[in-house]
């Protein structure tokens, strides 16, 4: 599995591009470069110009939760690749209301947003290519929050990051859930890399306070 990281939008979000990288045959390219996007949060144009330069081929966007600045791309690179897009049924209303909370707070303006594909939730696998990801549902910061597990690797959206957690300051979310999200995240190997969805990478062992 190969990840790239890319960041987007004026709050810095990391959107990822995963793909699938098995050993090629001497002297030959790689069997495949099945790709899935997480995490779009804008920069559209960014985005596709890297996908192509790397020879992805994208399968899926996934949307660790539903705020602005995680789904902002989504329209355009449903559109750009023809893909289908997946996030948690209980952060519908979150992105439905993408357009407008883009405007209230970064003062730019954004298209309407094209609904999901498909609603994922606690126990599925996404896969791509010879990769799969498993959905962790991880509510808390939002009520449809999830991560994307594979041995040794978390994409954990907003619920968890190098230098803290995430907001529970909203009227929709919960600091017990998140508490009780966190306990589930806990129990992976603690060399766990975790990959969030601002600021740099992390493990598992070193979020746990001894």
């Amino acid at each position: 599995m190969k990840i790239e990281c890319l960041v987007v939008g004026q709050l810095k979000t990391n959107c990822y591009l995963v793909w699938s990288h098995s050993a090629p045959p001497a002297g030959g390219a790689p069997r495949d470069k099945d790709a899935i996007i997480i995490d779009p949060g804008d920069d559209a144009d960014y985005i596709i110009h890297k996908i192509q330069d790397l020879e992805l081929k994208p399968q899926f966007i996934i949307a660790t939760h539903g705020h602005f600045d995680h789904v902002l791309a989504v329209t355009e690179l449903k559109l750009a690749f023809q893909i289908p897009f997946l996030m948690h049924q209980a952060d519908l209303f979150l992105f439905k209301r993408s357009r407008e909370t883009t405007h209230y707070f970064t003062g730019a303006e954004a298209g309407p947003p094209l609904p999901p594909d498909k609603f994922i939730k606690e126990g599925n696998t996404i896969k791509f290519g010879q990769e799969k990801l498993k959905v962790i549902e991880t509510s808390g910061h939002t009520p449809g929050s999830i991560s994307l597990y594979a041995p040794g690797i978390l994409f954990s959206g907003d619920t968890l990051f190098a230098n803290g957690l995430g907001r529970t300051d909203f009227g929709y979310a919960s600091s017990t859930q998140l508490k009780k999200s966190l306990q589930k995240l806990f129990r992976l190997s603690l060399s766990t890399l975790v990959y969030p969805g601002h600021g740099p990478e992390t493990t598992i062992g070193e979020k746990i306070i001894p």
